[in-house]
C-alpha cells in the first residue's frame, strides 16, 4: 500500500513541476492525435454526407463496411502498415517507418470509418420534412445538402470526438509502427507501456492520471454534444 500512495505523490510531484520529459511525451501525444483527426475529419465528414445524401452503386456494402472498420483491431493496422512501410515493403522507399508519419496514419485509419460512419448515421436521422422545406423554399441542391448538414451537426461532433478518444487511447498500432522511441515518436499510452515493464511507476502513473483527465474532457464534452443534439431533435417534434 505504500509502495502505492509512494507511487501516486512522486507522479503528482511531477506533474506539479512540470517535467519536461512528461510534457513532452503529452505534446508529442495531442500533435499526432489532432493531425490524424483533422485528416479524418476532412475526408470522413464528406464521405458520411455523401453516403447519406446520394445513391451510390453498391451502397450497403460500403456502409457496411464502413461499421465493420469501425472495428478493426489496433494491432491488425499496425501489423499492415508495418508490412506496408517496412524497407522491402512497397511504400518502403518513403522511410515512414519508425516515424510521428507512421504514427500520424495508422490513427488516420482508426479514425476515419468511425467519423464516416457516424457523421452517415446523423445525415439519415435528419427529419425529411427539413430538406423537402428547404426545396421548397427554391434552395439550390448545394443549399440543401448544407442545410441537413448543418442540422446533423451535434451527430457529426459527436462523431469527431469519439474518434478522438479512440486515437488517444490507442497504443498497439503506434507501437508497432511507431517504435517508441523517446523523444521522438514515444507518445503517452506507449510510454505508460514501456514505464511500467521498466518499474518506473512515477512517469507511469502521472502519464495515466493525465490521460484520464483527457478522456474524461472528452467524454464530458460528447456527452454535452449529444444533449445539445437530443435537445434540438427534441424542439422539431
Amino acid at each position: 500500500m505504500d509502495l502505492i500512495l509512494d507511487g501516486f505523490a512522486k507522479a503528482f510531484s511531477l506533474i506539479l513541476h512540470l517535467d519536461a520529459e512528461l510534457f513532452g511525451i503529452i505534446l508529442l501525444s495531442l500533435k499526432i492525435s489532432c493531425i490524424a483527426l483533422c485528416v479524418a475529419a476532412i475526408v470522413g465528414i464528406p464521405a458520411g454526407a455523401v453516403l447519406g445524401l446520394k445513391r451510390l452503386p453498391a451502397q450497403g456494402a460500403l456502409i457496411s463496411l464502413l461499421n465493420t472498420f469501425m472495428g478493426l483491431p489496433p494491432v491488425v493496422v499496425g501489423l499492415f502498415l508495418y508490412l506496408l512501410l517496412s524497407r522491402s515493403g512497397p511504400f518502403g522507399v518513403l522511410g515512414l517507418l519508425y516515424s510521428p508519419g507512421a504514427m500520424i496514419i495508422a490513427q488516420i485509419i482508426l479514425a476515419l470509418p468511425i467519423v464516416a460512419s457516424l457523421s452517415h448515421s446523423a445525415i439519415i436521422s435528419v427529419d425529411p420534412i427539413i430538406r423537402q422545406a428547404a426545396m421548397a423554399l427554391g434552395a439550390s441542391r448545394l443549399q440543401v445538402t448544407w442545410t441537413v448538414i448543418r442540422e446533423a451537426r451535434y451527430g457529426i461532433l459527436s462523431g469527431v470526438i469519439a474518434a478522438l478518444g479512440r486515437v488517444m487511447a490507442e497504443v498497439g498500432a503506434i507501437l508497432i509502427v511507431g517504435g517508441n522511441i523517446a523523444g521522438f515518436t514515444r507518445v503517452m499510452t506507449t510510454a505508460i507501456a514501456l514505464e511500467t515493464d521498466k518499474g518506473n511507476f512515477e512517469l507511469a502513473l502521472s502519464l495515466g492520471i493525465i490521460l484520464l483527465v483527457l478522456s474524461l474532457l472528452i467524454n464530458s464534452l460528447l456527452h454535452l454534444v449529444q444533449k445539445k443534439g437530443f435537445l434540438q431533435a427534441e424542439r422539431w417534434v
